[in-house]
């Protein structure tokens, strides 16, 4: 009788280890960290690349960043931009660090519609994240809106925490839309809303899908994405919803799952 209590007993323990066990893998959040933080970083690729596009040349001034050197050769075919922000850590004007080589190639003006930028990053970092892939952009030219549109694919990509911590690899097809700035030579008043989808494999190996619901607003005067909201599936488990806020320029957002809701710093 002994026997049957202590088995009965022990069972209970390993339902109640194992449901406390779902319980956390059902509320994890780090797909959708892992998500916003491929997000964040090839965004701000995007910022710096935009810094230095312009219809002279392709080139215009990288104001207010942290670049030890822009190298030009407008004539290889196609013509070449090197963004190299040396071997040390750099802070830059936005309050992010960086570091190594942004390799770009690029078929025309960036505001030209069929232009086809594509760039990688070598041994390059931000916040200590070391950044791999490629990333494609595409003038498409003017929506029915009379906006200038761009489709922006990331393939390939791997992002690496600061000392070798975890690993997301990540994915992304977008469309970019410039809706403010865009008639105008100041990069303060830039701003684009993204659409589309993404796909990874988080830090603990399980796979997710992303769907943008409410686009993203990305304002070149903050390093962060301001406002929009993704919806995040990891494999097996219940859609997530990432809320990067109302407008306000910070580094955090909300998940929300299971009618709970946290929040979580880019």
């Amino acid at each position: 009788m002994k026997k049957i209590a202590v088995l009965v007993a022990v069972l209970s323990v390993v339902a109640l280890v194992s449901c406390k066990k779902d319980k956390e893998k059902e509320y994890s959040v780090y797909s959708s960290r892992d998500n916003a933080k491929a997000e964040d970083l090839f965004n701000d690729i995007y910022k710096v690349v935009d810094e230095v596009a312009s219809d002279t040349e392709g080139i215009r001034a990288a104001g207010g960043t942290c670049i030890d050197a822009i190298t030009v050769d407008t004539s290889a075919t196609p013509m070449l931009l090197i963004i190299d922000f040396g071997t040390d850590d750099c802070e830059s004007s936005d309050g992010r660090i960086r570091k190594g080589i942004i390799h770009v190639t690029f078929t025309g003006r960036y505001r030209e519609p069929g232009t086809v930028i594509t760039y990688e990053p070598q041994n390059y970092s931000v916040d200590g994240f070391v950044v791999n892939g490629t990333k494609t952009i595409t003038n498409l030219g003017e929506n029915g809106l009379g906006n200038l549109e761009f489709s922006i694919e990331v393939s390939d990509a791997q992002i690496v925490a600061p000392d070798n911590a975890y690993t997301i690899t990540w994915e992304s097809s977008r469309i970019r839309e410039w809706v403010e700035g865009d008639n105008s030579w100041f990069l303060i008043d830039d701003v684009y809303e993204i659409t589309g989808s993404a796909s990874g494999v988080n830090r603990n190996g399980i796979p997710f899908t992303a769907h943008i619901t409410s686009p993203l607003r990305a304002e070149v005067v903050c390093p962060y994405i301001v406002s929009g909201t993704i919806e995040i599936t990891p494999e097996d488990l219940e859609t997530r919803i990432v809320d990067f806020g109302g407008g306000e320029c910070n580094n955090t957002g909300t998940i929300t799952v299971g009618g709970q809701t946290f929040t979580f710093a880019m």
